[in-house]
């Protein structure tokens, strides 16, 4: 760990390894995506945090001289209510909060670790306004493998407001770190099973601690918490003797309950929930806003907790605090304290935790009142597959460096500097791209398969037939299956073959292309996104000047995705048609459906069926939408981009292609197989069949073909390559 001389402790970046640099402006898709997926680190150029800072000036000078939106007004509707004089910082707050509304299932880390990566760039693009601090703990974040929690529903294209809401107040402390991977996830959970993580605390090899109670050495108080010598404040809340307290529950042995938190071995806790071993029971209570984070104290006060009765020192839980230094409005804090002293309570009552039962499952809102001189009750919005570390018996309780960013203090006009971007679309949209692109190169493949195993004409993919109609996706196109399969540019016709082949093998260049320039023309329009400012109002680089737009509106990023998508459905439609047309023995000479046992055998039949199946979830998804209406803030906002939307259907449609491809590779290989060569055979693409035989079953016979679709969708990404 780093200490700034004149600020708050900062994390030291990894050493080695491959670095992509941070500068607002010429961040690329595939950079993002290494970066998103650990192959790279962040590092941010010194002109670019400078350039981010001089518009921290600006903003600064700018809001003392007169009114911005948002900094000295409330936003939306509220946008001519002026903030009070000396309330800004806690406007910013309530701001944050207020717009921390997300709902549904939380995200996949993959997609909020692009998020952290899109908005730390766009804030180093200058213009934003936000103190740099922000912009370090983002980058901090991307080196450390952490993320907030974010829930999938919010934003409507005009800026990601509860996703970015939610960053907000994870990186003021407010909201826990998350570490690995979140329920609905598109990776794969580690073999171990600990593939989601509550972080209050992680040593720089990833490894989770808990975050547990100790008394703190004798000092002065952390700024804002009133956290007495002897004390370890958490969320303002005091620590209890033995454990922690929550106000308005039932105290089991060790003052430990928490709200709502479900069951763990040997633990029963939640509201109505019977008591468990060790005797440990909450029930939901009412939520009371805070104004942690900023070292405010709540303006209401409220009873004071029942005391806790002090226990013989030698029943205290041998636990060590093992997160960031506490806070104010480190509730995540309170609540896995909480629960690692539950799991100790538990066990000295005489309840058995199994060695291997290390976790508290938390549900995806927790209700913690915290003990105090203000009780205060607040939410702990944690996933329900997210889980909070609890040392069991015979684990190790001493923790080590915490590794994650430090919380950094909210100062006036951050809040909205922070909210406006479309980062999370991006983020999304930035993903689903490369996966369109790697199966849209995999697809020259496959079609290249098909093509020879029904002997198909070369003339459609003629060199000369595309310079006349000079569109660069479909001459790209066919000299890819050109290439694959060996031949020139002006291929000879051969004769004795039929005189043209179905729309599935000679119109391929033309609707495949079409989606190779939607795909390309969509990463032209993220990279532009993700390397401008998009804020409001927007801080003039001279320095003098904010100007209030709506550059936010993400109509070139929702076009662009509803494009991809629309173009992705015709060329899927071609490959379900090639597949029907490699099951059609007038076509291919071969038995019907490539059947290899008796007459009646049938053979791959059945993946027309499925891949059809897949190609109507496609084609769900490829209703634009770009052509959704909304009024918003009482008419205020009265149109919508939805790019959040359109980005979630090309992901949905990406899913689905990638079961149709699967399915034409399967059946391709088979036909390439059983079929004999003959003097006008078309040439079998060498590298390409050799990979697929090495992967695909070889037996004819009739049989259960879902491993071999998903050994052929495995195989999608290595033809992609070649």
């Amino acid at each position: 760990m780093e200490t700034a001389a004149n600020g708050p402790t900062r994390v030291s970046p990894h050493r080695g390894g491959a670095r992509t640099v941070l500068n607002g402006t010429t961040l690329t898709v595939g950079e993002l995506i290494a970066l998103v997926d650990g192959a790279a680190v962040p590092t941010v150029a010194p002109e670019a945090r400078e350039r981010a800072a001089l518009s921290w000036r600006t903003a600064q000078a700018l809001a003392a001289a007169g009114r911005l939106y948002g900094r000295g007004t409330g936003v939306g509707a509220q946008r001519s209510v002026p903030v009070d004089e000396g309330d800004e910082a806690a406007h910013g707050l309530r701001l944050l909060r207020s717009h921390a509304g997300g709902a549904g299932a939380p995200l996949p880390a993959r997609q909020v670790r692009a998020m952290l990566a899109v908005r730390a760039n766009q804030l180093l693009a200058g213009g934003s306004g936000i103190q740099p601090a922000l912009i370090d703990a983002l980058v901090d974040a991307l080196r450390l493998g952490v993320h907030p929690a974010v829930n999938e529903y919010g934003g409507v294209g005009t800026g990601d407001l509860t996703a970015l809401a939610q960053t907000g107040l994870t990186l003021i402390g407010e909201r826990p770190w998350l570490s690995g991977e979140l329920a609905g996830s598109e990776e794969s959970p580690g073999s171990d099973g600990e593939s989601a993580g509550l972080m209050e605390g992680a040593d720089p090899g990833g490894e989770s601690v808990a975050a547990t109670t100790k008394p703190a050495p004798d000092g002065p108080p952390d700024a804002g918490t009133g956290t007495a010598p002897g004390e370890v404040s958490a969320a303002g809340a005091r620590r209890a003797p033995g454990g922690a307290s929550v106000a308005g529950t039932e105290r089991a042995p060790g003052g430990v309950s928490v709200a709502g938190v479900q069951r763990a071995p040997g633990v029963v806790t939640g509201a109505g929930a019977e008591r468990g071993a060790g005797g440990v029971s909450a029930r939901p209570v009412k939520a009371r806003p805070s104004q942690a984070g900023l070292g405010i104290p709540s303006s209401e006060p409220g009873p004071e907790p029942e005391p806790t009765p002090e226990p013989e020192p030698e029943s205290e839980p041998n636990t060590e605090w093992a997160g960031p230094s506490p806070r104010a409005g480190s509730v995540a804090a309170a609540a896995a304290a909480a629960a690692a002293a539950a799991a100790a309570a538990a066990a000295a009552a005489g309840g058995e935790l199994a060695a291997a039962a290390r976790y508290v499952v938390a549900p995806a809102v927790q209700l913690v009142t915290l003990p105090g001189p203000a009780a205060e009750t607040v939410y702990v919005p944690v996933s329900a597959s997210v889980t909070a570390v609890v040392p069991g018996p015979g684990v190790p309780t001493t923790a080590r460096s915490t590794g994650l960013p430090a919380p950094v203090v909210l100062q006036p006009g951050d809040a909205l500097a922070l909210l406006s971007s479309n980062a999370l679309a991006l983020a999304q949209a930035a993903l689903a791209q490369r996966e369109l692109d790697m199966l849209l190169r995999a697809t020259h493949a496959v079609a290249a398969l098909s093509l020879a195993a029904v002997s198909g004409s070369p003339e459609a993919y003629a060199a000369p037939v595309h310079a006349l109609r000079p569109y660069p996706g479909a001459a790209r196109a066919a000299g890819e299956v050109r290439r694959l399969l060996g031949l020139p540019d002006r291929p000879h016709r051969r004769q004795g073959r039929r005189i043209q082949d179905p729309f599935g093998f000679r119109a391929f260049p033309q609707a495949h292309g079409c989606a190779l320039d939607a795909s390309e023309r969509l990463r032209e329009v993220i990279e532009v996104e993700v390397n401008c400012p998009s804020e409001n109002p927007l801080m003039d680089p001279d320095g003098t000047t904010a100007y209030h737009h709506g550059g936010f509106f993400a109509a070139p990023l929702g076009l662009a995705l509803d494009a991809a998508n629309l173009a992705l459905l015709q060329t899927a439609q071609l490959s379900a048609a090639r597949l029907t047309a490699l099951g059609d023995s007038g076509l291919t000479g071969l038995p019907p459906f490539l059947g290899g046992g008796p007459a009646t055998s049938s053979g791959t039949m059945i993946l027309e069926y499925t891949a059809n199946s897949a190609l109507a979830e496609l084609r769900s998804s490829t209703t634009p939408a770009s052509a959704g209406h909304a009024v918003l803030s009482r008419g205020l906002e009265e149109a919508a981009s939805f790019a959040g939307q359109a980005a979630r259907q090309t992901s949905r449609a990406t899913d689905a292609y990638t079961t149709v491809l699967a399915c034409e590779l399967v059946v391709a290989v088979r036909a390439l197989r059983m079929r004999p060569v003959q003097a006008e055979s078309l040439p079998a693409p060498v590298a390409v069949l050799a990979a697929a035989t090495a992967v695909l079953p070889a037996g004819t016979e009739d049989r259960p073909l879902t491993g071999d679709v998903a050994a052929a969708a495995e195989l999608l990404p290595q033809l992609a390559e070649l």
